[in-house]
């Protein structure tokens, strides 16, 4: 049986700087025609969906506007960063020893990579496709906040495609998260999977091993280390 390794994408592997916020905003402006005066929180792993209605309330859109300009809004995000694919090119960063990682899982027989993440589908392939990753991911099988805004339930969709394009089934046993945020965790425990936390992003690694992660990494430098912790055997 193989163990399908879920992935998150932002300062997990790749950072972005502010274009997800730049695109948050050009959106906004467009769409509710003023410009927000306050931005999502950065890096707390919340889905696109529920990051606009965020975006959207603390702005003070009127609640009886706020779900029919989300829709419109998250309908246009993915071409949105799409036009931003040069900046993506030349600002954004792989992180440490991500390339290296994501490669070592890649070449493993008994490893299938993939992704589960806050971003949409569309935002999800053109950071990876930009940036020179999406080569040792396979992006069919993920799960994607255009999949579902709740993350937990990401988990259950990349594993039944798991299934169903490689055969066996996928539980917390053989599925695995890499991601460096609450949320990635909170994710893993309630979604079905182990959890290897890498502390990359603004969260702790005090913190991700509070939150329930089973392990925790500084960063993704050593793939030696990654392997072996994918490989253990799960405590019951």
């Amino acid at each position: 049986m193989k163990t399908v390794v879920l992935f998150d994408i932002d300062r997990t592997l790749l950072y972005t700087g502010d274009i997800d916020r730049r695109v948050y905003r050009e959106t906004f402006t467009d769409i509710v025609g003023h410009p927000p005066t306050s931005l999502p929180a950065r890096g707390t792993g919340t889905t696109m969906p529920l990051a606009v209605l965020e975006l959207l309330r603390t702005n003070h859109v009127p609640e009886r506007e706020v779900e029919a300009l989300a829709e419109r809004i998250v309908a246009e995000l993915p071409a949105r960063l799409a036009g931003y694919r040069s900046l993506l090119v030349t600002d954004g960063i792989v992180l440490p020893g991500a390339e290296r990682a994501l490669a070592a899982v890649h070449r493993a027989e008994h490893l299938i990579s993939t992704v589960v993440t806050g971003n949409l589908r569309g935002n999800a392939e053109t950071k990876l496709s930009a940036l020179g990753l999406i080569k040792y991911l396979d992006t069919s099988i993920g799960g994607y906040a255009s999949d579902d805004p709740h993350r937990p339930a990401l988990v259950r969709i990349a594993q039944d495609r798991t299934s169903a394009k490689y055969g066996g089934l996928y539980r917390r046993d053989n599925t695995v998260i890499v991601g460096d945020s609450l949320e990635d965790v909170r994710t893993g425990i309630e979604g079905g999977a182990r959890v290897i936390a890498v502390a990359s992003g603004t969260t702790t690694a005090q913190q991700l091993r509070a939150a329930g992660a089973q392990h925790v990494l500084p960063d993704l430098t050593c793939a030696t280390t990654l392997l072996q912790l994918i490989a253990l055997t799960p405590t019951v």
